[in-house]
């Protein structure tokens, strides 16, 4: 019952406020990918689905610096209406080096930074919190992680391979060659970078190109969509679908398609 009341309400948080992002200074592209914030809708609470993507993220949320782990499903999370997160996306492979700690680890989980042992968290925190505006916070966000001291190992380059060949569909069989590793090795290799294995990984990002997919379109068919973010069908698109965010392709579709977008 839970379950079905979930699909109705659940909103995706592409719809639940401002989404902004930006491309970090270039001090900062060795580890992470976006800068982004998030200004929440004020009103009402709604039940927000922050749908897995295959990242890990760093947030400064309600006062505090906060690790997203990277997520196998959709999580809800209770956060205040208008608030405003802000956050900077780990480059693939770059966070288990940054946090010094491997994602299998964190899979699931959101982690006060402090926790995982960063000495710097405090003095972040203090200079976030002094901060005037969401706007002000955003900038000095970028700013503190430039200053970050660079302890951090450089992002295993076969991550980055990893993750480019899950983005673009093609078979993780195939990267055992061009890795000159064993599955085995491959598998401790991917729950280190990102939490999960190949497989888990391919389905987040195909999954990820359906949402890409359903932005862009207006009136593509699901059956059409299906095949163009590289489900093998339509029943398999909708099984996929509802396992990562608990919702349906059409109500995804209805929530993201651009015919939303320009009646709103």
């Amino acid at each position: 019952m839970a379950s079905g009341k979930r699909k109705e309400t659940a909103l995706l948080a592409a719809r639940a406020g401002c989404y902004r992002e930006s491309m970090p200074p270039p001090t900062l592209r060795r580890h992470f990918s976006r800068l982004w914030s998030h200004a929440l809708h004020d009103g009402p609470p709604a039940m927000v689905a922050i749908v897995p993507d295959g990242y890990c993220d760093l947030l400064w949320i309600d006062g505090r610096l906060v690790v997203a782990g990277p997520d196998r499903t959709a999580a809800f999370p209770v956060i205040r209406p208008g608030a405003t997160v802000i956050g900077a996306r780990f480059a693939p492979g770059a966070a288990a080096s940054w946090l010094k700690t491997p994602l299998s680890a964190l899979v699931g989980c959101s982690v006060r930074l402090d926790d995982i042992g960063r000495k710097d968290t405090a003095e972040f925190e203090a200079r976030l919190a002094d901060c005037p505006d969401p706007s002000a916070a955003t900038a000095l966000f970028g700013r503190l992680l430039e200053e970050a001291p660079r302890h951090e190992e450089e992002p295993a380059r076969e991550a980055a391979v990893i993750f480019a060949a899950a983005n673009s569909g093609r078979p993780a069989t195939g990267l055992l060659d061009r890795l000159g590793t064993s599955e085995r090795q491959l598998r401790r290799r991917c729950h280190h970078h990102f939490g999960y294995g190949a497989k888990t990984l391919e389905r987040i990002r195909r999954f990820q190109r359906f949402l890409y997919l359903c932005r862009r379109s207006d009136t593509m068919p699901l059956a059409r969509l299906a095949l163009e973010a590289g489900f093998a069908d339509q029943p398999h698109m909708t099984r996929e679908v509802g396992e990562l965010s608990t919702l349906t392709p059409a109500v995804i579709l209805d929530q993201l398609s651009m015919r939303r977008q320009r009646a709103d």
